[in-house]
This record gives structure tokens, sequence and C-alpha cells, in this order.
């Protein structure tokens, strides 16, 4: 049977911002129905057409990792973090303080090796490790743009600096409309975008170091299906 290369992006942000409505979103292209709270990962997995339309079109999966955003878990979600290809940080628009938190999720990944965050200040966060096409990408979303007329525009701007700060592109969603990611939308031509940029970098890298991952999924697998966690 053939079968089909996978590349895996984290999702992140704060409990409550609607990481997984967003995941099933973009996987099922449906609104998903009284969410639950993700305590340790949810993984879900779309199949993802590679530089669509063009002569190197090629499939790939997806595995979108759904991170429980509790601060209880902080100490321990760092399994998680290990061959990361990508990574999507997730804000509330209604929740300055989530947008804020964008730092200390990045400052998170970065010290997946088990250092304590305690020790460490926002100051400490270097943007430059995650700036250019062989670093690793990201993509910023904000989500309940439904409610963006009841937010200040300062606000936008700060989430805005941390995508710039990075060097990603920044998307925002009202995840309970299935047009949000409609097709040929900004949005989802943004999103298609970056998961070509993730790809890119995992199997197209000529950087010396880099040897592609070979694990592979079947082709013909509706889905995977790795241990989940979940709480009403």
């Amino acid at each position: 049977m053939a079968a089909i290369d996978k590349v895996k992006i984290l999702v992140l942000g704060d409990s409550g911002v609607g990481k997984t409505s967003l995941t099933h979103l973009i996987c099922h292209q449906q609104p998903m129905n009284n969410p639950s709270w993700t305590i340790g990962c949810s993984v879900e997995v779309k199949l993802h057409e590679y530089k669509e339309g063009t002569a190197n079109q090629r499939r790939y999966f997806i595995e979108l990792w759904d991170i429980g955003g509790s601060q209880s878990h902080q100490n321990t979600r760092s399994v998680f973090y290990n061959n990361t290809n990508g990574i999507i940080l997730v804000h509330d628009m209604s929740n300055r303080k989530s947008q804020q938190n964008l730092r200390k999720w990045l400052q998170e990944v970065l010290n997946r090796d088990g250092n304590s965050l305690k020790s460490k200040s926002f100051d400490d966060f270097d943007p430059e490790q995650f700036v250019g096409s062989t670093q690793i990408p990201i993509l910023v979303v904000g989500t309940k743009s439904d409610l963006m007329a009841q937010v200040r525009s300062t606000v936008y701007r700060r989430s805005s600096t941390i995508a710039e700060e990075c060097g990603a592109d920044e998307i925002y969603l009202d995840c309970l409309q299935i047009r949000s990611l409609a097709a040929g939308s900004g949005s989802s031509v943004k999103l298609s975008r970056f998961f070509d940029k993730v790809i890119e970098r995992r199997y197209y890298s000529v950087r010396e170091g880099i040897s592609p991952d070979k694990r592979r999924i079947n082709a013909f697998t509706s889905s995977y299906n790795p241990k989940m966690y979940h709480d009403d």
C-alpha cells in the first residue's frame, strides 16, 4: 500500500481560547458542538495537498496536537513537544491576557528540556529563534472574531507584535462558522501556506544536519489514534 509522510504541529494557547474547536474546524470543515476541556493532548489529523495545483503537488498528513492549556499540567506536557515541525499559537480575541501569554507558550517549547520556567522571564524570550525559513514555522490564530467589535484595536496590535517578531502570518476566526475557513478565503490561503511551509522545512530543507523523518502512516488510514484525554 502507498504511504504518506506526516508532519507534527503543536496547537498551543491558554485554556478556553478555542484550540479544540479550531482543530476540529480545520480537520472536519464543520463547527464542533459542545467542545470539552483537553487534559494532556488530543490529536486530529488532516490530509493536505502540498503545493496544490502545481507539478510538485503531493499529499501529506498534518497532525494537529491540541495541547491542554491548564497551568497545573505545565511541568508534564513537555513530553508532547518532541519532534515538532510547526506551531499554531491560539488566543481569544476577547481575552487580552491570552494574547500576552503567547510569549510564555513559545518560551515553554524552547525550555522543553525540563528547565524551570520560573527561572526565566518573558524578557529572556528570543524571537530570533523562530524567524526565517530555516526555523520552525509559526502561525498565530485569533479566535472568537465575532467579538472583535467589542475589543479595542490596541489588543490586536499587541498580538500582531508576536507574529511579526517571529515572522509569522496571523489570521482571525470564528470557529463556530464554517465560512471562517471557506476555500479561497484569506484565512484558508494563509493556513494552507503555513502547512506548505511546515512540510517544506521538514522534507525539503537542504540544510546540513537535516535528515527527513521516514516515519509514515498508511495512506488509507482514516484517522490517527494516540491516547486522548478529555474532561467535561
